[in-house]
C-alpha cells in the first residue's frame, strides 16, 4: 500500500467492521465530512488523522503498525495556526487530547509557558485571552485544555516536563494568580509516575532552548512555531529531540530541590501581592 491509497484503504477497514461513518468520525475527533474526503481521497490524512481513525476503528495493533508506516512515509507536515483557528481551539484541544489518550510516555519541553497539562484555569484563560477569540470560543477553549488535564491522574502514563526557570517569572496572570500556578506545579510534581523539572538560569548550558516540543513514545513530535505547528515523525528527527530533551533534562533540577526553588519564586509573587 502507498500513501495515495490511504484514505480507500482505510475506508475499506472502516466498512470491513461494520461501523458506520459517523461512528468512526465522532471517535476520531473530526467531523463526518473531513472523514468521507480522507477516504475518498479528496483531502490527504494526517499522521495524526490516521491514528485516531485506526483507533476509532479498533484493529489491531499489528495493522496499525502498517497503516502507521505508510502514513509516517511523508516525515513532516506542517499546519498553519490560522487553519487551526477555523477549526476552532477547543476542537484542537480535543484532538490532543486524543493523542494524550494513547501516549504512555509524554516527554515535554517548554522554555516559553508553563504546559498546558500543568496550567491553572486562571492562567489557561491568559493563554488563549491573547487570541481574540469571543468569549464562548475563549470558555470552549478553556474547558477543552482543562478537560485534558485528566490524563496526569492516569497512572498507566508517564509524564516528563522539563521548563526553563524564566517560565516561573513570566507573568502572563496577576502576581497571587502566579503563586497559584506555581503551587500547582508543586502539587502535580508529587504524584509518582510525573516528572517535572526546572532548568535554573544560574546552572551552565550544554545547548540552546529554541521553542517548545512535545515527544510522544519516540513516534512522533509536535513543535509550535510562531506561524503553524510542525509534526515530525522520522524516526532519525524524534532521535534529536529525544537527544535534546535529555540534555536539558540532564541540567535541571528535580524532586525537592526542584521544589524548594518553585517554591522561593512563589514567595516572591506572594509578597509582592501582600505589598499592593
Amino acid at each position: 500500500m502507498n500513501r495515495s491509497r490511504l484514505g480507500a484503504a482505510l475506508r475499506e477497514l472502516r466498512q470491513a467492521s461494520g461501523k458506520e461513518a459517523k461512528v468512526v468520525a465522532r471517535g476520531a475527533v473530526m467531523s463526518p465530512s473531513k472523514l468521507s474526503k480522507i477516504e475518498t481521497g479528496k483531502v490527504p490524512p494526517t499522521v495524526v488523522d490516521v491514528e485516531r481513525i485506526l483507533t476509532a476503528i479498533g484493529v489491531s495493533e499489528e495493522v496499525k503498525a502498517a497503516y502507521m508506516a505508510t502514513a509516517r512515509a511523508e516525515a513532516t507536515e506542517t499546519t498553519a495556526w490560522r487553519l487551526i483557528r477555523r477549526l476552532g481551539y477547543h476542537r484542537k484541544q480535543q484532538q490532543i487530547k486524543a493523542l494524550d489518550d494513547s501516549t504512555r510516555l509524554l516527554r515535554l519541553f517548554q522554555p516559553s509557558l508553563v504546559p498546558g497539562l500543568l496550567q491553572t484555569p486562571e492562567y489557561v484563560r491568559a493563554v488563549f485571552g491573547r487570541r481574540d477569540l469571543t468569549e464562548e470560543q475563549l470558555s470552549r477553549a478553556v474547558a477543552a485544555r482543562l478537560a485534558r488535564q485528566q490524563s496526569l491522574y492516569d497512572a498507566t502514563k508517564t509524564l516528563q516536563f522539563v521548563i526553563t526557570e524564566p517560565v516561573l517569572r513570566w507573568r502572563l496572570v496577576p502576581p497571587a494568580m502566579m503563586a497559584g500556578q506555581l503551587d500547582r506545579i508543586i502539587s502535580v510534581s508529587r504524584l509518582p509516575h510525573v516528572d517535572i523539572r526546572i532548568v535554573p538560569l544560574a546552572a551552565p548550558q550544554v545547548d540552546v532552548p529554541a521553542h517548545s516540543f512535545a515527544i510522544r513514545d519516540d513516534r512522533m513530535v509536535t513543535v509550535e512555531t510562531v506561524h503553524a505547528e510542525v509534526m515530525v515523525t522520522d524516526p532519525r528527527d524524534v532521535e534529536m529531540y529525544v537527544h535534546k530533551f535529555d540534555r536539558f533534562a540532564a541540567a535541571a533540577l528535580s524532586g525537592d530541590e526542584m521544589r524548594r526553588m518553585v517554591e522561593g519564586v512563589r514567595d516572591e509573587f506572594l509578597r509582592e501581592q501582600e505589598s499592593c
